[in-house]
Parts: structure tokens; sequence; C-alpha cells
């Protein structure tokens, strides 16, 4: 199967670049977003906008669900103008939302009996998605995972097939664990440092060249915005709950990602 027209549910700030790379490549490229603006711009992108997720999954070989929570996924999945309602006999769902493990396991075993295939491909370093950089934490049957690579490669340079769908929904969950812990403790650092007279900045150019660095530190990301960071710790928690496994880390770096919020005056989130 060789995939012709891809489908992106979610055209904001990832979903717009990607599609808009797609495109560039050579795909037909549909796409859906409740917002009209949304909708326009991406139109200017070279994306066809469509009424619906019904149409987007009918229109495609390969649909994208790029959005930010679980029931978003849930209402796109299965409403009655949602994915599963138009979809084609050998339609590929890619689900590049970062959503709980034991949901994408569910969603696997709601689906069993569909002729549909399912990949998760969530992605980190955002901030690489206009060129085309971005890494994929993908789970999928490796035939399926080949069908779309090709796909992915138009906004991923480094592209991981974990194991079974619902691997890279695991990969993600660690991997922003871990990126909150560093952020947690760079900011603990530096504000330490400053107390004691050395200028942050100073010391950054210092650190980032030292044993202490790493990705956080380097890029920055203590000075973006944090929007998903306590849902992040909110699904590593609940997985590790559910395994009765502990991870006494994990709890302490939500509340200080809290404080490190409350101080930067970020919105209070909504999940």
């Amino acid at each position: 199967m060789a995939i012709k027209t891809v489908g992106v549910i979610g055209m904001g700030a990832m979903g717009r670049p990607m599609a808009r790379l797609m495109a560039e490549a050579g795909y037909n490229v549909v796409g859906y977003d409740p917002d009209p603006e949304a909708r326009r711009r991406a139109s200017e992108c070279g994306v066809r906008p469509l009424e619906s997720p019904k149409d987007v999954a009918q229109a495609s070989d390969f649909v994208i669900i790029v959005v930010g929570f679980d029931k978003q996924v849930e209402a796109i999945m299965f409403d009655e103008r949602g994915i599963i309602a138009g979809a084609r006999p050998g339609l590929i769902v890619g689900l590049a939302s970062t959503v709980a493990p034991s949901y994408a396991r569910d969603l696997a075993e709601r689906l069993k009996d569909r002729d549909v295939g399912l990949l998760d491909m969530p992605f980190t370093r955002p901030i690489d998605v206009e060129n085309g950089t971005l890494l994929i934490l993908g789970g999928a049957d490796p035939e399926i995972f080949e069908i779309c690579r090709p796909v992915l490669e138009c906004f991923a340079t480094d592209i991981f097939n974990l194991g079974p769908f619902g691997s890279g929904q695991v990969g993600k969950m660690v991997n922003n664990t871990i990126l909150w812990a560093c952020i947690a403790a760079n900011d603990e650092g530096f504000r330490l440092g400053e107390e004691l007279g050395v200028e942050q900045e100073r010391l950054r150019a210092a650190l980032v060249l030292s044993s202490a660095a790493n990705f956080a530190m380097i890029e920055r990301a203590d000075m973006r915005p944090t929007p998903w960071a306590e849902k992040d710790m909110v699904i590593a928690q609940h997985e590790a709950d559910k395994l009765r496994f502990s991870i006494p880390l994990c709890g302490h770096v939500k509340e200080l990602i809290k404080a490190f919020k409350v101080r930067r005056r970020y919105p209070t989130p909504t999940y």
C-alpha cells in the first residue's frame, strides 16, 4: 500500500506545520480543526480543509491525530462524525497526541475487529516542527510502521518503532518524566546560584558545556511555557499506580513543576 492522501486532525501549532511539510513533499493533505481560523491558515499551507473527522477519514489513506487530551482523541475517533464513522477498509490512524499508555491499549482492543491500522507516534523536540526535525517515538506492527515511514520522514529526522501500538506512548511518558525532572533541577539550581550572587545566564553558558548539561538546559526549556507538565506527571503516576510500581521522584517533580509554573504565572491546566 502506498499512501497518497494524508489527513490531519488538529491544525494548530504542531498539526499545521506537519501538514505543510507533507504537502510540500507531494502528498495530498486534507484536514479538520474546529477553529475556522486554524482551517483558514492551514488552507494557506496547501491543506484542503474538510468539515469533520469523518470526512477526513473518508478522503484519506492515513489520518494523523494531533490534539492535546485523551477525551479529545475519544471524540475524534468515536463521535457520530468521527474517524471510525468514515473509515474505509485499510485506513491507518496515527496517534500523535500524548495519551496514557493504558488508553492506547484500550483503544487497540476496541478496534481489534475493525479493518483499521494503528500507529502511535508521539513526538519530542516540538521546537523543531517548522524545520521538519521532530523525533518520533512510535509503536505499531512493523508492516504498518514501514508503510507510514515515508510520511513521517516529511516532518521527523529521528524515527523509532519501540514495539506494538502503545509503546510510543510509554516512550513519551518516560521521556517527559525525565524532561520535567531536568527542568525542575535546572530551575532550582539556577535560583540557588543567583541567591549566591552568580548571574543565571553566565552560569548557564558554563553549565551547557559541563557535566550538568541536559537537553532542557541547552534548549532553554525552562524559559518557555510548560502547558502539559502536570498532565504528563499525572499520566505517569496513574500508570505506575495500576502496576503498584513506586515512582516517588515523579510525584515530587509534579509539585516542583507546579511551583515553577506559579512563579512564572503560567495558566492553571485544564485536563
